[in-house]
């Protein structure tokens, strides 16, 4: 008998979690052995159950879904994720992709094509949705060019960016900036997305590659 799939449902909206479920109950290919609200649940679960599949929202309360990737394939490097999430923009996209994900579909899809993108995980196939494939796309043909994603970057992201490198936290870039922490955070959020960059570390390391540490803020 062919072994089922093992899957996690994580969406911290219960009609979602509930209605992929029902669905993929009437299935005799897979299995669910979880549902959860949050990432720091997701994690618990995925260290416990150890599944094939986790079916990962990225808007959540508390950890998102980019960061509950990255510690998903951490924990267990043999367990695929695959985003199902309602955004599609660039912020989106490039993080949870570079985290790992090995797909990343619109919530608009037919159930039939879930099922598709969850059997392709398991053979290590990436499915995107036509709306991200096209992003992704459009950034090999080109949105990618570094010079041009630098460019896009705000004197104020650069600062940010060049403390990011130095070891600084959100609170100590705040304090040395004389702005709030969330307004930091709203800055890191848009260098991440504008360099389609995953995490603070690839900042850091970008930052160094570039010699943006080297170069003395305007005063």
């Amino acid at each position: 008998m062919k072994q089922r799939i093992s899957i996690i449902i994580v969406d911290d909206h219960e009609v979602v979690r509930n209605g992929i479920r029902s669905y993929l109950e009437t299935r005799s290919d897979f299995d669910v052995v979880g549902e959860a609200e949050s990432g720091e649940e997701a994690l618990k679960m995925v260290t416990d159950l150890i599944p094939d599949i986790v079916l990962l929202d990225l808007i959540m309360p508390g950890m998102d879904g980019v960061e509950t990737t990255r510690r998903i394939k951490h924990l267990s490097p043999r367990t695929q994720v695959v985003v199902l999430t309602s955004y599609h923009e660039d912020a989106h996209i490039f993080p949870a992709l570079k985290a790992g994900a090995i797909s990343y579909i619109l919530k608009d899809m037919k159930m039939e094509k879930l099922v598709e993108a969850l059997h392709r995980a398991i053979q290590n196939e990436i499915t995107l949705h036509p709306v991200v494939a096209a992003r992704v796309l459009q950034n090999l043909r080109g949105d990618g060019d570094e010079e041009t994603l630098f460019t896009d970057l705000t004197e104020r992201e650069l600062d940010v960016l060049r403390l990011i490198a130095d070891g600084l936290s959100n609170s100590q870039i705040a304090g040395k900036l004389f702005i709030s922490e969330n307004t930091v955070k709203g800055h890191v959020s848009n260098i991440l997305s504008k360099l389609h960059l995953a995490d603070r570390t690839q900042v850091a390391v970008y930052a160094w590659q570039k010699g943006l540490v080297q170069k003395k803020e305007k005063k």
